[in-house]
């Protein structure tokens, strides 16, 4: 039972991460095609990560593997992908004042923060992930078990982990030095010196302050 949780927990991580990755180069080519030019559109500050693609394809996983027919898995990924880029763009604004898309000008959206074209694009993402990505990865699990890979994962874990606390708390401070509030002790001090908004505007480059 133990082996099984520990593969588990290495799988929903390898999925987070991949899904991650596939979202930033996702992203970089939509604004390629829509807007012809070379945007690079980061989630995190360190690496290619966009963590919402990351979500998407553990929720996917979790609940549309089991599923047979693709037109179920398409209604299932359409109302969840809806739902997930709600909710990220919701929590965004609340810890950070900041939102990363704004559907307000398209059909049928829910307070800009989703719509009902891009739920769209997520049921086609459910359906592929279904039919292609989800048999390669019941391909790779036998790959869980070999040591060096489980070494890998424990190393880019803790990457991931403080990729994400650092993200977070220089997005924070970020969100302080709009308001005026001055730093409060060292580690204050050194996020103005290491993330300046100079830094972070060019790496989010696609977020607005609201």
């Amino acid at each position: 039972m133990g082996k099984k949780i520990i593969n588990y927990i290495i799988k929903i991580f390898w999925i987070f991460v991949i899904g991650s990755i596939f979202g930033f180069f996702a992203e970089m080519l939509y604004a390629l095609v829509y807007t012809r030019t070379l945007e690079i559109r980061q989630g995190l500050i360190y690496g290619p990560f966009i963590q919402i693609y990351g979500m998407g394809a553990v929720a996917y996983y979790i609940l549309i593997s089991n599923i047979q027919e693709p037109k179920k898995a398409f209604i299932w990924g359409m109302f969840m992908g809806g739902a997930l880029e709600y909710l990220c763009s919701f929590f965004q604004e609340i810890f950070f004042g900041t939102i990363s898309w704004d559907y307000s000008h398209l059909f049928m959206n829910l307070n800009g923060r989703t719509s009902l074209l891009y739920c769209f694009y997520w049921g086609i993402i459910a359906v592929v992930y279904l039919k292609i990505v989800y048999p390669s990865f019941q391909k790779m699990e036998s790959l869980l078990d070999k040591v060096s890979i489980r070494i890998i994962t424990i190393f880019f874990m803790l990457f991931m982990i403080f990729d994400i606390t650092i993200s977070c708390m220089a997005g924070n401070r970020q969100q302080e030095r709009r308001q005026k509030i001055p730093a409060n002790g060292p580690i204050d001090e050194f996020l103005d010196r290491t993330y300046p908004d100079e830094l972070l505007n060019r790496i989010y480059n696609n977020k607005k302050d609201v």
